[in-house]
């Protein structure tokens, strides 16, 4: 895992920045609390912080090896499960290492097949590398964008980093905001290379990007590729399980305490299982956590997002799958302590938006951080196999519009209820939502002879897979790194996602349920109660006096009137949700209180220049 940063100027020596370096680098340090370092040489600056997995005493970075034409150096993040085959190959081509670390091998693969390398792994991952053989900078990101990675063109070159708040640490990036910036925030959902603040940008998933003189460069070389599908049911039942066998076994891998993300739903259950059935090969025991709100259980209100609570089934997998498990039980205090706000503001470096189950999350993490350092997580699998409702959504499959779009405000809360008129006018969400969904289903590519309805099904497929994941997949790693946690996700292997993406909706919904596929491939290792669950989200506190805490906040941010929120949110809108006097336990009802704090929170801490016109 880790955090990294880095910068290249070809107009100066940067070996006389040593304070601004050390000032980006230690940005990271939540990424990386194992180890620091940092390289410079001529042009290039490179920092990086450790959270050390594999190989401890021998993955320390930045990683540098020297050549007759120049010298080449490495900063890295993530981890590459097929590095061990990879390290083979290279041995048998010559090379020679020196440690037992991924890190190593992904460096000699960029040696022997320059850039080419993304294309040989597997894994997740996001790493620059400054070759001094020709002066420049090479950034790579993974296939499905699991890894962060920001950039930051300047006059005379590029300022990069894990997160933008290590890019931000340098004099060069000015901390400005736009109205494009604030629409991303105000819209669920990523458009591909957007980072908010004015003149970033990410490097999308499964691109390298290339610094030189001349200028920079990008190179594609992983996109979703629509291509025939021959398997029937059963072999495609059979493929998905024996692909998950061998992805859990990869990213079980590890040198340091690994564990469980465990919800009681489908997808973290077959991987937990899956994952328990391989350990116990060992004499192993996995260890499994859960979260969970004080009373919760025993007070639960079905709605139509989450009809049961999470924890009767979390202890129906534990007990099957003999897991070592404990339930991490959160109260609405916490949820709503100011100071936890502030740290997932931190870690995202922006307002979050998704309130009580960021703060929950990030809660989670921290306790698990304190018997685990890598855990295994059941994210994108709904997005994978179709698990969403919106999927089976007839209102939802014919929108001309992002299929999550159409119900989001019923579920989750309308953010422009507390924006200012003026603002909301100038923002035009939903001209900006249209841009972005044509643009979205221009690129996706059609079966020659594929209906109508099978081609809609790839297109709302291929949305959730290239716009709505990266949502949760920045969201996940941001707060898990938050605290120096390494969460995986087994179903994001893009063999995975390449095989069922273009597998058929009748097949991947065969019995006319949600995620089938996955179902039928894990229903040896599941117990029934979890085989015949209905899909439920991440859970969200129904406790009423977590909303009595964001109101008192809101009415004491409300006494502070020249506070620059006000800026962008309506004083009065604010003030009548604050003082609304019902209780409040659903997340729409709430959402309004949490984005006015979160946005508060994001101003008080990056202090961003706003254009608002």
């Amino acid at each position: 895992m880790c955090g990294m940063t880095g910068w290249v100027s070809f107009d100066r020596d940067l070996t006389t920045e040593a304070t601004t370096l050390h000032a980006m680098t230690e940005t990271m340090a939540c990424r990386g609390p194992d180890d620091r370092g940092t390289w410079t040489e001529g042009p290039a600056a490179l920092g990086h912080r450790r959270l050390a997995i594999i190989d401890l005493p021998g993955g320390r970075q930045p990683m540098s090896l020297s050549t007759p034409q120049g010298n080449i150096a490495m900063v890295y993040t993530g981890e590459a499960y097929n590095f061990t085959e990879l390290r083979r190959e290279l041995e048998a081509r010559g090379h020679r290492f020196t440690t037992d670390s991924d890190t190593e091998v992904v460096l000699h693969g960029y040696l022997e097949w320059g850039d080419q390398v993304a294309e040989r792994l597997n894994g997740m991952y996001a790493f620059a590398v400054w070759d001094g053989r020709h002066d420049k900078l090479v950034m790579i990101r993974d296939r499905m964008g699991i890894k962060p990675f920001s950039y930051y063109p300047t006059a005379d070159g590029v300022l990069f980093g894990s997160e933008p708040k290590a890019i931000l640490a340098n004099p060069l990036a000015r901390r400005r905001v736009t109205l494009d910036g604030l629409r991303e925030l105000f819209v669920m959902i990523k458009t591909p290379g957007h980072a908010i603040w004015d003149g970033m940008r990410e490097v999308e998933p499964g691109t390298v990007v290339t610094v030189d003189r001349t200028g920079i460069s990008t190179r594609v070389y992983w996109r979703l590729r629509t291509l025939a599908h021959t398997d029937d049911r059963d072999s495609s039942i059979a493929t998905v399980r024996s692909l998950l066998d061998d992805i859990v076994r990869r990213q079980l891998v590890a040198d340091v305490p690994r564990c469980t993300l465990l919800s009681g739903g489908l997808d973290s259950s077959a991987m937990t299982a899956i994952a328990a059935r391989q350990l116990a090969e060992q004499g192993e025991k996995v260890r499994s956590f859960a979260v969970d709100f004080v009373g919760q259980t025993d007070n639960f209100v079905a709605d139509e997002l989450r009809g049961t609570p999470d924890t009767p089934f979390v202890h129906d997998v534990a007990r099957l799958a003999k897991t070592d498990h404990q339930d991490i039980v959160l109260d609405s205090q916490s949820l709503a302590d100011p100071a936890v706000r502030e740290q997932v503001i931190r870690a995202r470096d922006l307002p979050s938006g998704l309130g009580d189950m960021d703060s929950s999350l990030l809660l989670l993490f921290r306790a698990i951080r304190e018997k685990s350092t890598v855990a295994l997580s059941g994210e994108s699998a709904d997005e994978v196999f179709g698990g969403y409702l919106q999927f089976f959504d007839e209102e939802a499959r014919r929108a001309d519009t992002f299929p999550w779009l159409v119900r989001f405000g019923q579920h989750f809360g309308d953010d422009t209820d507390v924006l200012r008129t003026d603002l909301a006018k100038s923002l035009d969400l939903e001209n900006y939502i249209a841009d972005g969904y044509r643009t979205a289903v221009s690129t996706i590519e059609r079966l020659d002879g594929e209906s109508d309805f099978e081609y809609r099904m790839r297109q709302i497929s291929h949305l959730h897979l290239t716009r709505f994941v990266r949502i949760l997949l920045d969201r996940k790693d941001r707060m898990s790194m938050a605290v120096g946690l390494e969460v995986r996700v087994p179903f994001c292997d893009h063999r995975l996602v390449e095989y069922v993406y273009n597998a058929p909706w009748a097949v991947k919904s065969f019995d006319g349920r949600e995620k089938s596929l996955l179902r039928e491939a894990a229903a040896d290792v599941l117990p029934r109660s979890v085989y015949d669950r209905v899909k439920s989200p991440y859970p969200s506190t129904q406790d009423p006096l977590y909303a009595v805490a964001l109101r008192e906040q809101v009415k004491d941010l409300l006494s502070r009137p020249s506070h620059p929120v006000f800026d962008l949110l309506d004083r009065e809108r604010v003030r009548a949700a604050a003082e609304r006097d019902t209780p409040v336990s659903g997340q729409a009802e709430r959402r309004g209180l949490e984005r006015t704090l979160d946005f508060a929170l994001w101003l008080d801490t990056y202090a961003p220049e706003l254009v608002l016109s």
